[in-house]
C-alpha cells in the first residue's frame, strides 16, 4: 500500500470517527441537559428486531420523527442507548455533545500553540542573535512552569459560574500559550537550515526583503512540521482538557465534556454498578487512534 493511500485511509477514518460528534444535534435523541428524573442510572436500552422494524422495549424506533433528530421514539417511551446518569440524562446524547467540546478545546489549544510556535520559530531561526536567545530561553522558562497550578490560579480569579464558551476558551488558551515551545524549536531548526539554501541566498542577493523571503521561500518549508505537530498536539490537548474538566477546572455542568462526564465514575459503587458511565473514556480511544494513524501516515508520506 502506498504512503499516499495510507494517508487517505487514515484521514477518512478520522473523518468517520468525528462525524457523529459533528452531527450531534441530529444524531442525539435528546438535548444534552434534558433530565428524566424517573430514570436515574437507567441501564442501556435493549433493542430488538421484529417485523422488519427495530424496537426499544415495546416502542418502535422512528427515523426522522419530526423533531429535527435522526431517530427517536414517541413519548412517553424513552430510548437510552447508553443508559442514563444520576439525573436521568441520556448518556449517548451527552457523549456526542461532550465530544464536540473536548475536540474543539483540543483544536483551539493546538491552533494557538502552532501560531505562536510558528511566529517564534521563524523569528528565532531567521534573525538569530538576541531574538533567538530571548525566545529560546523564554521557551525553556515556559516549559518549566507548573501549568496545572497556573490553571488553578487562573480559574480561581474567575467567578464560580462562567459561560460555557469561556470555560472552554480559558483552559484552551492557557494550554495553547504554554505549548508553543516544542513546535517553535522544530520550526526554528527548519528555518536555520532553509535560510542557507542556495535559492534563498540567491533571492537575498537580488535584493529580496525579509518579508518576501519568509513568505515566499521559508514559510512553505515549515508546512510538514506544522501538519505533523497538529496531528500530535490536537489529541494531546484534547486529553489535557478532559483531565482539567475531570478535576473541575474546565467545562462545568450542565454542559458536557468527556472529562466532566467521567466524574460520575469516580465513586466506586457507581463504577461497579453503572459501567456505562465509562463510555466517554472509551469514546476517546478511537479518536486518539485516528489521530495517531494520521500522524504515522503523514510521516511516512513525508519520508518517501
Amino acid at each position: 500500500m502506498t504512503a499516499r493511500r495510507r494517508l487517505v485511509m487514515a484521514a477518512s477514518f478520522l473523518g468517520l470517527v468525528l462525524l457523529p460528534i459533528i452531527l450531534a444535534p441530529v444524531l442525539a435523541p435528546y438535548p444534552y441537559a434534558e433530565q428524566h428524573r424517573e430514570y436515574p442510572y437507567a441501564p442501556p436500552a435493549a433493542l430488538h428486531l421484529a417485523n422488519a422494524r427495530l424496537y426499544v422495549d415495546a416502542a418502535p424506533i422512528k427515523l426522522f420523527p419530526g423533531n429535527g433528530r435522526f431517530f427517536g421514539v414517541d413519548p412517553p417511551a424513552t430510548i437510552f442507548l447508553l443508559g442514563t446518569d444520576a439525573y436521568g440524562r441520556d448518556v449517548f446524547s451527552r457523549l456526542l455533545y461532550g465530544g464536540r467540546v473536548s475536540v474543539l478545546a483540543g483544536l483551539l489549544a493546538a491552533s494557538l500553540s502552532l501560531v505562536l510556535g510558528l511566529v517564534a520559530g521563524i523569528a528565532a531561526g531567521y534573525f538569530g542573535g538576541w531574538p533567538d536567545r530571548i525566545l529560546m530561553r523564554g521557551g525553556e522558562l515556559v516549559m518549566a512552569l507548573p501549568w496545572l497550578y497556573l490553571l488553578l490560579a487562573s480559574r480561581a480569579l474567575l467567578p464560580l459560574h462562567i459561560p460555557p464558551m469561556q470555560a472552554i476558551l480559558l483552559p484552551a488558551a492557557i494550554i495553547g500559550v504554554l505549548g508553543w515551545t516544542r513546535p517553535a524549536r522544530l520550526i526554528r531548526g527548519v528555518i536555520l537550515s532553509g535560510k542557507e539554501r542556495g535559492f534563498v541566498l540567491a533571492a537575498r542577493g537580488f535584493g529580496a526583503g525579509h518579508t518576501y523571503l519568509i513568505r515566499r521561500h521559508l514559510l512553505p518549508m515549515t508546512s510538514s512540521v506544522v501538519a505533523t505537530q497538529a496531528t500530535i498536539l490536537i489529541p494531546q490537548y484534547m486529553l489535557a482538557e478532559m483531565a482539567l474538566s475531570f478535576l473541575g477546572l474546565g467545562v462545568s455542568e450542565p454542559v458536557p465534556s468527556w472529562g466532566n462526564m467521567l466524574t460520575d465514575a469516580r465513586q466506586y459503587h457507581a463504577l461497579v454498578l453503572h459501567t456505562w458511565l465509562l463510555a466517554p473514556g472509551l469514546a476517546a480511544v478511537p479518536v486518539l487512534l485516528a489521530f495517531l494513524l494520521l500522524t504515522q501516515a503523514w510521516h511516512d508520506r513525508q519520508s518517501n
